[in-house]
């Protein structure tokens, strides 16, 4: 499976007219036989690519002291603390804008309550509810794991999409990125990744090309 992943992504960058901004690489797959109205056949997982996602990643880190002093200095896109949470709970529509410009939230586990009450509402319909974190964890390595993570979800249609890398990336890369989201489809699927109907490559704006 691996050489042919690798063979439709060059087939795919082959196709692809040059863009003045790097495009994207997405994995597209159908899964056969799966009633998406019980909620147990619903996937909704973050996977480590092992080669990263090839593009940037905006991430809010909420925490407080001197967590929120080195997330700032890890490189956090944004630190948001207990006060500012509190201005997004009387500003919706500045507090939707954020829940909109970041991939992924971090909080301070004690802020998690305050994160409820005010962010909650538009960040829980995202499916962007911060995972929480001791004050002494290490945002380093936090941010590092996040720069290299992707939801796969099966929410409303039995189909999964991903971005699993760039179109700087090499053929390799990219196939073992689909792999690992593969790998989550076999433990997730009944009959694993024999359930899967069909698999497509495809770039942000360019062709699409059947794997299998």
């Amino acid at each position: 499976m691996t050489q042919v992943i690798e063979e439709a992504v060059k087939k795919v960058l082959e196709e692809s007219k040059p863009r003045n901004f790097t495009q994207s690489i997405d994995v597209v797959i159908t899964i056969n036989d799966l009633d998406v109205n019980k909620p147990e056949n619903r996937l909704d997982e973050e996977v480590l690519l092992p080669n990263g996602r090839g593009k940037d990643v905006k991430i809010a880190f909420i925490a407080e002291g001197e967590l929120a002093y080195q997330a700032e200095q890890a490189g956090a896109d944004l630190v948001i603390n207990k006060e500012q949470l509190e201005a997004y709970g009387k500003n919706r529509a500045e507090a939707k804008k954020v829940a909109n410009s970041y991939d992924f939230f971090v909080a301070q586990s004690d802020l998690m309550p305050t994160v409820g009450r005010f962010l909650g509402p538009v960040l829980g319909p995202r499916k962007k509810m911060p995972k929480p974190i001791p004050a002494s964890a290490n945002p380093e390595v936090i941010l590092g794991r996040l720069k290299s993570t992707v939801k796969v979800r099966v929410k409303d249609q039995p189909i999964v999409q991903s971005i699993v890398g760039s179109e700087d990336m090499t053929e390799a890369q990219i196939a073992e990125n689909v792999d690992a989201i593969l790998d989550v489809l076999d433990r997730n699927l009944e009959k694993g990744q024999k359930q899967i109907k069909a698999l497509y490559i495809k770039t942000t704006m360019g062709p699409v090309t059947r794997v299998i």
